[in-house]
């Protein structure tokens, strides 16, 4: 039996009775454009399926994976649909020029065998038949697909070994950002374009001002300013196109060393477990800078030096990480000065932050990190206002000497900004006003008999035009609102209020993210500690030039046993008490000393009352008041002294004393009366209340005590 006679008698009735499926594949467009020989002998696989003994219109051609890799059968929607297709048991033939077209990884291989064995398909390629149920044919499938996977790895190997080694010169052309180009004999150089140098620049710029690429993509959309991009993607020479901005196209501007100068290689590695299915840029995973294969400075024009992007990428790191991991955060408009820059001074953690009270709306530093990842108990709990306005206090009063420094830097800042803006805006009409002259000249090239084309290239003309009379008014617009000269009036006001920088810090248009972003301007972080000393928080500063200072603050309390002077002001209301003072000389004793309540307030009458009542201290009587509390020692009458003189309720009493009939004076607030009531004044009132208590009542008419009061104040 000869070998032909051998293969065709693994084929059976059974087999033939299904289709025959031609599995044809490329690598990548390229070999499919250059490498026409390979595609067409797949293609011509199809003769032998007929010499098999299928017929021609029982044969089906798969060649929907041409320009697709065989390492994964990710996006091989003709892979796939062969699987498929001997799943449902139409196949009774596989046929491909050999086992790497059809895989190119033994999992995917190794699946193909396996269904075919179980559906009785045969497999073939340009020499051999196989039937994968038989022990020596899957013997040798299994070992061609070995063979192709490794084929395949020493592919990547050299490939990936040259281009490490042409990467460690530098001589590997990598994909350039949109502000460098590479010219025809490989040298970089910055964009020609003036306008995409200086809007890079203005954006790195101000992320070193605004510490955000969201901060940085509100100023430019608030400011109608676009971000240029460059698809890396299609023919070269790439266009550059004009995008609204994106807080992720900022960071990765921001991420990329090429606008540093630097060239790299290896930046980025694909993690498996990450990937997903149809998503291709998923599970791309960026690595730290100490891991980059290669990393050469000063190979590429820069925008930016190498320090400046290393400062910027621990800034977009802090940004990003929670508290718990050692990042501050970027500022926000919350009420807490401190977020993000408040460190526990007991176990060197950075703070949390809660919002407590009946709002929610009431900030509290908390060191929660034992609590949360080990269920500990929480360190301590700060509360911020307190805290905040010390700090806030302390900084100002440190700026106090820089402030006129500090306003001629802000005006030179206002006045540089304005110029770019400027510069921004001239760039952006240039720009319009060349594309809508570009445009014209096309137009006026084009022969006019040839309408044709002249229509399109007029609609062309008058688009541009209709941008660039736009762009027009929008500068206009913005020149309006945005006026960039100043007066000599209006830089004398913006000098004053630099220098009155407590002003600007308190003003309604200074924002909570604002006054966060000053502070940390001038303050690296702040370590905090409230259980050091009794009612009083320590805090320690540590300042961006590397200096420290230590305070303690006064804490409010919520009872004397915490307070910072709970005992001595305890101490010393004994003592005033046991000298016979009243509440009111007590509450000024200790005004006068410096001791204050709980919350902060200064003692009254009130205060001393409640902590005799708290202490158990009885009360003192008045000095100079007798004890029956009638009459006081220089003959003065009390509001009860009158009562049982007179023979009249308190409530007249009082009356008489706002209306003057009586002339007293009261010691303070719950305090005794001292009115002063001779012998002849007491007959009158005497008299008078008694004729209104034998005043016959008359229906509707007020009460003997009311109509004393009133026959008491007609008298002329």
């Amino acid at each position: 039996m000869t070998a032909e006679t051998y293969l065709v008698s693994k084929v059976t009735t059974t087999h033939r009775a299904r289709l025959a499926y031609i599995y044809v594949r490329q690598s990548s467009l390229s070999q499919v454009l250059q490498h026409g020989e390979s595609t067409g002998l797949q293609y011509r696989l199809v003769e032998r399926a007929v010499h098999l003994g299928w017929p021609t219109d029982r044969v089906e051609v798969i060649d929907d994976d041409l320009g697709k890799s065989g390492a994964s059968v990710e996006h091989r929607y003709g892979f796939q649909f062969l699987m498929a297709e001997i799943g449902l048991g139409r196949v009774g033939l596989v046929l491909s020029l050999d086992a790497s077209r059809l895989a190119r990884n033994n999992s995917d291989w190794y699946r193909l065998i396996e269904l075919c064995s179980m559906f009785g398909v045969l497999i073939a390629d340009s020499e051999q038949l196989y039937d994968p149920r038989l022990y020596h044919d899957r013997l040798i499938l299994g070992l061609s697909g070995m063979m192709s996977e490794a084929e395949l790895h020493h592919l990547k190997m050299r490939l990936h070994a040259g281009g490490r080694h042409k990467a460690e010169r530098g001589a590997l052309a990598l994909p350039l950002p949109v502000g460098l180009v590479r010219q025809r004999d490989g040298t970089v150089i910055l964009n020609p374009d003036e306008e995409v140098q200086a809007r890079l620049r203005l954006i790195f710029a101000k992320f070193i001002e605004l510490g955000s690429a969201r901060a940085v993509r509100n100023y430019l959309a608030r400011e109608q300013l676009r971000i240029p991009s460059r698809p890396v993607s299609g023919p070269v020479p790439h266009d550059t196109v004009w995008n609204s901005p994106r807080s992720s196209t900022i960071r990765r501007m921001l991420h990329n060393p090429a606008y540093a100068g630097a060239y790299a290689y290896g930046q980025q590695v694909a993690d498996p477990g990450r990937q997903q299915p149809g998503r291709r840029s998923r599970g791309v995973v960026r690595l730290p800078m100490d891991q980059w294969a290669v990393c050469l400075h000063d190979v590429y024009p820069a925008y930016i030096p190498w320090e400046t992007y290393l400062a910027n990428q621990a800034r977009l790191q802090a940004n990003r990480t929670w508290f718990s991991q050692g990042g501050q955060g970027v500022p926000r408009d919350g009420k807490a000065l401190l977020q993000g820059i408040a460190i526990c001074g007991r176990c060197g953690r950075r703070m949390q932050l809660r919002y407590s009270g009946p709002q929610g709306n009431f900030p509290v530093y908390r060191c929660g990190v034992e609590a949360q990842d080990y269920g500990g108990t929480h360190c301590q709990e700060v509360r911020a206002p307190g805290v905040d306005k010390a700090v806030e206090d302390l900084v100002l009063a440190a700026l106090a000497p820089e402030r006129i420094t500090l306003a001629l830097e802000a005006l030179g800042q206002l006045e540089l900004e304005s110029d770019a803006l400027e510069r921004q805006w001239q760039l952006r009409l240039e720009r319009a006003r060349y594309e809508a002259q570009r445009a014209q000249r096309q137009y006026d090239a084009v022969e006019p008999d040839h309408r044709l084309v002249a229509r399109t290239l007029e609609s062309q003309w008058e688009a541009k035009l209709r941008a660039a009379e736009s762009a027009e008014r929008d500068y206009e617009t913005w020149k309006r609102e945005n006026r960039t000269d100043m007066t000599p009036q209006e830089r004398q006001e913006i000098l004053a209020i630099g220098e009155d920088l407590p002003r600007v810090w308190h003003a309604d248009t200074t924002t909570n993210a604002d006054r966060k972003h000053l502070l940390r301007l001038v303050v690296k972080e702040v370590l905090v500690d409230q259980k050091r000393v009794r009612g009083r928080v320590w805090v320690q500063i540590n300042w961006q030039t590397g200096a420290s200072s230590e305070h303690e603050i006064i804490r409010h309390a919520v009872s004397y046993r915490e307070h910072s002077d709970g005992e001595r002001v305890q101490e010393r209301v004994r003592q005033l008490h046991a000298d016979r003072q009243i509440d009111r000389q007590i509450a000024a004793v200790l005004h006068a000393e410096g001791y204050r309540t709980t919350y902060g307030q200064p003692f009254q009458a009130k205060h001393i009352w409640y902590l005799r009542g708290q202490w158990g201290l009885a009360n003192i009587k008045e000095g100079g008041l007798r004890p029956d509390r009638l009459r006081w020692e220089d003959g003065a009458y009390t509001i009860q002294g009158v009562v049982q003189a007179i023979g009249v309720t308190k409530d007249t009493v009082h009356t008489w004393l706002k209306q003057g009939r009586l002339k007293g004076t009261q010691l303070g607030p719950y305090m005794p009366w001292r009115i002063q009531l001779t012998a002849e004044q007491m007959h009158t009132l005497q008299q008078r209340a008694k004729q209104a208590r034998l005043k016959p009542k008359r229906q509707g008419t007020l009460c003997p005590q009311l109509e004393a009061v009133t026959a008491a104040t007609s008298t002329p």
